[in-house]
């Protein structure tokens, strides 16, 4: 009987567990399936706290509703009652003392036609005439390998990219825009640039791409946790192993033995690594493998939950949060009105704000090493200045992930490709899996992890 290990019980493992498992009940296969997660829960970045009336979301918060739409796994877990999509709203930038809105037709902050680019209150008129040399350039030096700040600036000016682009782009990717690639983040942009001759010319003809109508992200009625549940539940023919830490993988032959914190060790044919890469560079422990891995980065970030009991109406009627422009301004990156846009996390309708402080932000580096107190303090400082809130609040949550947010880099395309042609060599039936590789987003991490049990099936 063959047994395959999947290590790290969060949304990509779970993934990869449940692909396993359809292909074993169709074709009445005698596999053993084992799910090894560390910690006592499953869900890894996906993880719902409940406090004083309040719906928090400790990692992350939604899932792009465009991309689940082409996977059956909601409908296949029985969740659609369950749906519950996001209220629209304009998103601010905080810069110069006060809330400037996001220009209405824009892409990332990228104005999607001329008159967003007029209308804007975030570039002076001279940012605006450098942002019209777009319209007459053509691309002659970039390639989608390039770094997408470079291609921006170069096409739409300093000034535009720095104060309404860079804050945008930079918070979704979590990376300065210079060290990020096309590629990796916005691809379309060089095809756009080729076809239409412009960037803003081309985000205005497939602006319908990019609307999806109202409903761009969903979630479930009692929280992310309600797919992590559903998972669970339905791994009825597999092991799940909770607080159970694999610390070693030996390699013998073509198998593995892993090895256990309990002091048991499984004999394992296959291996999928669900795991942060610096987590499987660990259990490989393999020099040859440690310029390849070293090419994968990682960010840090703090989220800061404070639900207050004051009615979230006293802020913009029309807003769902703000990023902020000028890091001398405020310690966050980012403040999400959660309550104003997810209507399921505050029953009473009291207000609930999302605070967002990354290590991109120069005074992270004092921030990191606050307790939860001082953290607290911090992000009350950051509500006062930014929305004159001086109330106490009823509910909060501090969430640290160290080294934990995936940084696709301009090298990580070739460090990936690298690596995944070493271990094929010298560890077969070991597949790599998860968001340091593969995608971020909870929709790419899902199919991440079911494309990885379809590649080990191909083994077998």
């Amino acid at each position: 009987m063959k047994t395959v290990v999947v290590i790290g019980g969060g949304i990509t493992g779970l993934s990869a567990m449940y692909e396993l498992q359809k292909w074993k009940k169709a074709n009445g296969e005698d596999i053993r399936i084992v799910l090894a997660e560390a910690s006592n829960q499953l869900g890894g970045k996906i993880r719902t706290v409940k406090r004083n009336g309040f719906l928090m979301e400790a990692g992350a918060d939604s899932i792009v509703s465009r991309k689940v739409e082409t996977m059956p796994v909601i409908e296949e877990l029985g969740l659609e009652k369950d749906v519950v999509y996001n209220a629209t709203g304009r998103s601010y930038i905080y810069t110069d003392g006060e809330l400037k809105p996001i220009p209405d037709d824009a892409v990332f902050g990228i104005p999607a036609s001329i008159e967003s680019l007029a209308k804007s209150t975030l570039v002076s008129a001279e940012g605006k005439v450098a942002a019209l040399k777009d319209l007459y350039t053509t691309n002659k030096i970039f390639t989608k390998n390039d770094s997408i700040g470079a291609f921006l600036e170069h096409f739409l000016g300093t000034e535009l990219v720095e104060k309404q682009i860079a804050p945008v782009l930079s918070g979704v990717y979590s990376g300065t825009l210079s060290d990020l690639t096309i590629a990796s983040t916005l691809p379309y942009l060089i095809d756009y640039k080729e076809e239409y001759g412009s960037i803003i010319k081309g985000l205005e003809a497939n602006k319908q791409k990019f609307k999806g109508g109202e409903r761009k992200f969903l979630s479930f009625q009692n929280g992310l946790d309600t797919l992590i549940d559903a998972f669970e539940e339905n791994l009825v023919d597999a092991e799940v192993l909770k607080n159970t830490k694999v610390h070693k993988i030996e390699k013998e032959n073509r198998h593995y033995h892993v090895y256990l914190n309990n002091q048991e060790r499984i004999e394992a044919d296959y291996i999928i690594l669900s795991i942060p890469h610096t987590a499987a560079e660990s259990l490989i422990n393999d020099s040859d493998l440690k310029s390849e891995f070293t090419g994968l980065k990682s960010s840090s970030l703090i989220s800061v939950y404070l639900g207050f009991d004051v009615p979230d109406s006293i802020l913009p009627a029309d807003g769902t949060g703000f990023i902020t422009a000028n890091t001398n301004e405020l310690f966050c990156n980012a403040c999400t009105w959660t309550s104003r846009k997810w209507g399921h996390t505050s029953k009473s309708g009291n207000l609930l704000v999302r605070l967002f402080y990354k290590s991109s932000h120069p005074s992270f580096a004092s921030l990191k090493n606050m307790n939860k107190e001082e953290l607290l303090d911090i992000a009350l400082g950051d509500i006062h200045k930014s929305l004159g809130i001086d109330a106490e609040p009823i509910a909060s949550e501090v969430t640290n992930w160290t080294d934990q947010m995936p940084n696709y880099l301009i090298v990580h395309p070739q460090s990936v490709e690298a690596l995944e042609s070493k271990m094929a060599a010298d560890y077969p039936g070991i597949i790599l899996a998860g968001c340091s590789y593969y995608g971020v987003g909870i929709p790419d991490c899902i199919k991440n992890g079911a494309d990885s049990a379809k590649k080990l099936i191909q083994m077998f």
